[in-house]
């Protein structure tokens, strides 16, 4: 590979992460405490790529002058001249692969990975989980509503309604309400799942995203099932897809 063009990768690939940053992307693929190494990182890709193409522009026209001294009254040429822009086209695809940022983790990475409640689960259960919130419907994260549901021996899921906002998974004859839990990056990402036990979330395909309203079945969270309770439905509505689609 010519030394121009892994300049202009570079550049791109410096652009590339500016630009998930920027605009949120990057949330599909680390914690969004991440955001500013992604920025300098990128920047700092961006700035090397360009101080690399001026410098080489400069040593080329040294050259040229240098050449067009030495041939000054040669009178000869060899007349052979080739064109580098058929080379440029390369770089679309991947310009293309850079810029298009793929999704988030979803269904597939939940069918595939065993379920899990969170080490943090378990030392929280040497203390009480504290009450929940008064009102008739408390949000939850998935984390959280599976973490009490598994270990809260003080029973503070009983008979209280919770709201959940997940992405849909069927997997074997399941309906399951999922979320993905990383600790740094989409690379150690680990799901968090609830079993619908009505059949109102049943209809939705795979990796949308609802919210669902209703109570935990006590004593459905296991170590044999992964810790993935029953959850009674009361309602069902459909979300648009979060920007930011991990917990933590």
């Amino acid at each position: 590979m010519k030394r121009e063009t892994q300049n202009i990768l570079l550049i791109l690939l410096g652009g590339a992460l500016v630009k998930i940053a920027v605009n949120g992307d990057y949330l599909r693929y680390v914690k969004p405490a991440q955001q500013p190494w992604i920025i300098a990182g990128g920047a700092v890709m961006v700035l090397l790529g360009a101080v690399a193409v001026v410098r080489d522009l400069l040593a080329a026209r040294a050259k040229a002058a240098e050449k067009a001294g030495h041939d000054h009254g040669h009178g000869h040429d060899d007349g052979h001249s080739h064109s580098a822009r058929p080379a440029w086209l390369l770089l679309v695809p991947v310009l293309a692969v850079f810029l298009v940022a793929p999704p988030a983790l979803g269904a597939d990475s939940v069918i595939r990975t065993e379920a899990r409640v969170p080490a943090s689960a378990a030392a929280a259960n040497a203390a009480a989980f504290p009450p929940l919130p008064a009102g008739n419907v408390v949000a939850l994260s998935v984390n959280e509503f599976v973490s009490r549901a598994g270990w809260d021996k003080a029973g503070t899921l009983d008979g209280r309604t919770v709201s959940l906002t997940g992405f849909v998974v069927h997997t074997e004859g399941r309906t399951l309400l999922a979320r993905l839990v990383i600790s740094c990056c989409a690379a150690d990402a680990f799901p968090v799942t609830v079993r619908l036990t009505g059949t109102d979330a049943a209809r939705y395909a795979s990796d949308a995203w609802i919210e669902v309203t209703g109570q935990v079945v006590p004593g459905t969270a296991t170590q044999a099932n992964s810790y993935t309770p029953d959850f009674t439905e009361a309602s069902v509505a459909t979300v648009p897809t979060p920007k930011d689609p991990y917990e933590y």
